[in-house]
């Protein structure tokens, strides 16, 4: 049930600052920001100490703090591998781990709860110690269940975040609730390196803490600004605000989506991220007003996406274009995207020839941005986004094994259950599966055909032309001459 929920919300400190001072240890302990383009993206500790701020600007930051260390931080992969790091460390301990952004995770510890609750009991101990923080210092009660289990959750939480240190040098925060909503919120009380347990009671008070109603997890920008012209402006506003004339402004499933947010009410599941659903990159800046600059600005991102979807091994289907044009009012949220299938002759060179694809991706992106932008027309763009999405793995089994040399065909409708194989000679198909597995994997393998020699070096090594345990009308025998002694070997077991 709901109520027997424990989720963990675990929050990176200073995400980029701290990966960056583990490459250059030299950087502890001294004011240190992350800078993207004019931006302070981010900043330890010590920086805020200092007046730095996040999302200050450089000149502003510099100014607060002269002795202030800058590093570049335009470059995502260092930052983006520690995140895996993170999120396939805490997969030990559940393997409910769903990401949010690099620096975050959330993690659905109740199966392990009970677990320890049920030895609790077998032991006969009653005792049960809190680590770190209660929120607003509520009383602990052992008698009550859902206490203890959050309680329990708050030693995990603890666990986690001694594992995350001891084996990548990281320190963060957790939160530790009955659902994503308040583990979140709860989450960042006290700061840096440190741990809030919410318990049930609090929840009434944590909410009604949010000044403002875009701080609730789940109420973007566009219901925000909808919510405010009906005079909705923090929690209380919401909850206090007719459901009826709620859900007519913002219909029904919205309407009561966001008063059961306000409640602090979340059933949504923690749900494994798996691998990545899209890879995109972006660039911001001040002014990008002719098609030159779009194009170079186009270019300058295509090579490390490539390279990223090259070592995850998968083909992307869709490519998408996102800009922002500059607002007055709208700074940061004025976006607007096109998105079209990318070629097949194209997608087939995705991983292997991946340098071969940035002309023809640029001028499909291209095409794209004159869909969306009168070239005629002064133009002023402050964002560029590529995302190339729909990924579908290599349609072919992993190097290796029998699914990798064969095809499977239709069986005659008279066959039953049985299933019949065709040999498929497919040099190229064996090429790019092997430039397309994962990135551990290195070197091609090329099928070849095999000189008369080797042939005759199969033939004595006891491999006959044709299987005795297969009939003829089974394989194609110069196909079969083809593989590899081992996989031959490997067929002839499987039809034994």
């Amino acid at each position: 049930s709901a109520a027997c929920r424990v989720v963990v919300h675990v929050d990176l400190d200073c995400f980029y600052a701290q990966v960056e001072m583990i490459r250059n240890p030299e950087l502890r302990d001294k004011p240190l920001g992350v800078q993207q383009k004019y931006l302070v993206v981010t900043c330890n500790y010590e920086a805020r100490k200092l007046g730095v701020k996040k999302l200050m600007s450089v000149k502003c930051a510099k100014e607060k703090c002269p002795q202030l260390i800058l590093v570049n931080g335009e470059d995502l992969t260092p930052y983006r591998e520690m995140s895996y790091k993170v999120t396939e460390l805490l997969g030990e301990f559940s393997p409910l781990v769903e990401r949010l952004g690099f620096d975050e995770n959330f993690v659905d510890i109740t199966e392990i709860v009970e677990k320890r609750l049920k030895q609790l009991q077998q032991s006969g101990c009653s005792r049960v110690c809190v680590a770190g923080h209660v929120y607003n210092h509520q009383a602990i009660n052992l008698d009550n269940t859902t206490h203890v289990r959050l309680i329990i959750g708050s030693q995990i939480a603890e666990e986690f975040r001694e594992a995350i240190y001891t084996r990548l040098s990281l320190t963060g925060c957790a939160g530790v609730a009955s659902n994503k909503l308040l583990a979140k919120l709860v989450s960042g009380t006290f700061k840096p390196n440190q741990q809030t347990v919410l318990l049930p009671e609090s929840c009434p008070d944590l909410m009604r803490s949010l000044d403002h109603i875009q701080k609730v997890p789940g109420i973007g920008y566009k219901t925000t600004k909808r919510l405010e012209m009906l005079g909705v402006r923090n929690v209380c506003d919401l909850q206090a605000f007719p459901s009826a004339v709620l859900e007519k402004e913002l219909g029904v499933s919205i309407a009561q989506h966001i008063q059961k947010l306000s409640y602090g009410e979340d059933d949504s599941p923690v749900t494994p991220t798996g691998p990545p659903q899209s890879f995109s990159d972006e660039d911001s800046f001040k002014k990008c007003s002719s098609e030159v600059e779009v194009k170079e600005k186009i270019e300058e991102l295509l090579p490390n996406l490539l390279d990223r979807i090259s070592k995850d091994g998968r083909q992307p289907h869709t490519v998408r274009l996102t800009i922002r044009q500059f607002s007055s009012t709208d700074k940061w949220f004025n976006r607007e995207s096109r998105q079209c299938p990318i070629p097949p002759h194209l997608i087939q060179k995705f991983g292997k020839e991946s340098s071969t694809v940035i002309s023809p991706l640029v001028d499909i992106l291209m095409k794209l941005f004159r869909k969306m932008i009168d070239v005629d027309l002064p133009f002023h763009l402050t964002l560029l986004s590529v995302c190339f999405s729909n990924l579908k793995d290599l349609p072919s089994s992993k190097k290796g094994s029998i699914g990798f040399y064969l095809k499977q065909v239709s069986p005659p409708l008279t066959s039953g259950k049985q299933h019949f194989y065709a040999f498929a000679f497919l040099p190229q198909e064996v090429e790019d599966v092997s430039q397309g597995e994962e990135s551990n994997r290195t070197g091609t393998t090329k099928t070849r055909k095999l000189s008369e020699e080797k042939k005759s070096n199969i033939k004595t090594a006891g491999i006959p032309d044709i299987p005795f345990r297969l009939s003829p009308g089974e394989i194609d025998q110069e196909v079969f001459r083809e593989l590899p002694e081992d996989i031959q070997k490997e067929i002839l077991s499987e039809k034994t």
